[in-house]
């Protein structure tokens, strides 16, 4: 138990939750008009409009320093607006990887002149960028990366193929781990980050249509692809250790609560109305609201630690894990609800907002981290392997 033991629950700072009315305000305008099954979308949405305008407010980039055009604030001003961009479902797709992940990784990694070139855009919602982690047939085996960059006079050559990469086929960019020497079976050795161009000739990006209909997920293939120099991201060699950084960026946030959010939201609604409230649909709200609030304040404390600079990935991957059940949980009790009720007493968009969420919740347990992965760094945290 030790390894959570720094875990302490702590409330959001006031100059940060004064954040939340702005913000409030600025996303209700922004997804008045939006119906709750596109809401629902929310991190898999795609609106250049509304990330140019929460760049110009000053609404990215928080936790990045101003001299690069960030907002030089903490983790917490950035929970805040995460928390009311996800609660509302506004359509943040188009900067979540880049500004999430991507932008503070070249700031703790990068270069005087990729921190200056990347890293403002991002903070103006102007770039955006995807992750190349996963491989065909590699599963969650990140280690057994078979991508290669071959160094060359002109920079690197880059081939091969990555897989699962969300958005690839909106972004300008992506931060891929490639191999740059030995091989699969040498493991973490020989891993290197390299921000790739999308827009270079050799990249070829293929739109993967799911369940739902939506194409957020990309296979991404490298042929033959020219990497300048200065490509490359960090330290050659040094790729699994950046990784495991960025994963932490990932996991830690409010994100890993609010996937089902929108849905939840509109069948308490419902529930609230006279045609709507049973005492069993009652005790659900009760039983999850009750799940919903710890997890709160868990990713909170996450948050925390990351603002002290102190290392999160164990906490991270518990609230990730526990977080994702009760995500995946929301729509199957939720259905279970409507499903007991007559024929015709549902609203018709709560029924579309059930269908979209049900379709997209097995994918929760699967982005950033499947569970047996994360069930394994939690128990070397604590001790237990």
């Amino acid at each position: 138990m030790r390894a959570l033991d720094s875990l302490s629950l702590t409330a959001l700072p006031a100059a940060d939750e004064a954040l939340r009315g702005p913000v409030r305000a600025f996303v209700q305008h922004a997804v008045a008009q939006l119906p709750a099954h596109v809401r629902a979308r929310s991190w898999g949405g795609y609106d250049d409009h509304f990330t140019r305008e929460a760049g110009r407010r000053g609404f990215l980039g928080l936790t990045l320093p101003k001299e690069y055009g960030g907002g030089g604030r903490s983790a917490y001003a950035r929970y805040v607006v995460v928390e009311e961009f996800l609660n509302h479902g506004a359509p943040v797709g188009s900067h979540w990887i880049a500004e999430r992940q991507s932008a503070p990784l070249i700031l703790k990694y990068g270069t005087q002149e990729q921190k200056r070139f990347y890293i403002p855009p991002v903070c103006r919602g102007e770039s955006y960028f995807c992750i190349g982690m996963s491989e065909p047939n590699a599963g969650s085996d990140l280690a057994s990366v078979k991508t290669r960059a071959t160094r060359n006079e002109a920079g690197w050559t880059l081939n091969g193929q990555k897989i699962w990469t969300t958005n690839a086929h909106r972004c300008h960019y992506m931060m891929a781990l490639v191999r740059t020497s030995g091989s699969s079976e040498d493991r973490h050795k020989g891993l290197t980050q390299v921000i790739v161009d999308l827009k270079l000739p050799g990249v070829t990006v293929r739109p993967i249509i799911d369940l739902s209909g939506d194409s957020h997920f990309c296979e991404v293939f490298f042929d033959d692809v020219q990497l300048a120099p200065g490509a490359v991201l960090g330290g050659e060699g040094d790729g699994w250790e950046q990784v495991m950084s960025e994963l932490a960026f990932e996991r830690s946030g409010p994100e890993r609560i609010y996937s089902s959010i929108v849905l939840f939201d509109e069948w308490l609604a419902y529930v609230r109305t006279p045609p709507g409230r049973t005492p069993e649909s009652v005790r659900l709200a009760g039983k999850l609201l009750s799940q919903l609030a710890p997890l709160r304040a868990m990713s909170i404390a996450v948050t925390g630690k990351l603002t002290r600079g102190e290392s999160s990935a164990v906490e991270a991957a518990l609230v990730k894990d526990l977080g994702t059940a009760v995500e995946q949980a929301i729509p199957a009790l939720i259905a279970d609800d409507l499903f007991r009720r007559p024929e015709g007493d549902v609203p018709l968009e709560l029924l579309r907002t059930l269908t979209y969420v049900t379709q997209v919740a097995p994918a929760y347990s699967l982005r950033g981290g499947t569970r047996d992965i994360l069930r394994g760094m939690i128990a070397r945290g604590l001790g237990l392997r």
